[in-house]
């Protein structure tokens, strides 16, 4: 694995789930120990969730662990330029439906389409990555295949994530 572009927010943010996932551990663990000493734990809906919830809190754990070494972490503040890189906000144009739409683009980990921002690793930021105002990208996206037209190309730093 590469390095992994990360904002600033975004890094901080992991940071912040990884300290709380760690100080559930106790409370997770005293759920399950209270759930054992109700008896038979194959019928035991309580000790059941308690071992799922661990689980699952163990394997975020691992998964941000594993990632951190290899974040860059970038400023998006201090970015700027007339190609569309990561940090980026680009708001693109449907050739055929004169659809507009804005995207930033962000890492796997910080992107949430539902806000606007998506990963540089998606198809449609892989396609955007490089380009300049008036160039076209097409994609092959979910519903088909769409040509996108750069509108225009901004950085608008830490304030897409608030």
């Amino acid at each position: 694995m590469t390095n992994i572009p990360i904002s600033v927010q975004g890094y901080k943010k992991l940071e912040e789930e990884l300290a709380r996932l760690k100080s559930e551990r106790p409370a997770i663990i005293q759920a399950i120990k209270e759930a054992r000493e109700e008896g038979d734990l194959r019928e035991n809906a309580g000790y059941d969730a308690a071992r799922e919830r661990q689980g699952m809190a163990e394997a975020r754990i691992k998964y941000i662990e594993s990632r951190l070494a290899f974040y860059q972490v970038v400023d998006l503040d201090k970015l700027s330029g007339d190609k569309v890189i990561f940090g980026s906000t680009v708001e693109v144009e449907d050739v055929d439906s004169g659809e507009s739409r804005s995207f930033t683009i962000l890492g796997p980990d910080e992107a949430d389409p539902g806000k606007g921002s998506i990963s540089f690793l998606s198809p449609v930021g892989q396609a955007l990555l490089g380009k300049e105002e008036g160039d076209e990208v097409t994609v092959d996206i979910p519903r088909g295949r769409v040509t996108y037209e750069v509108i225009s190309i901004s950085f608008n730093g830490s304030k897409v994530l608030a």
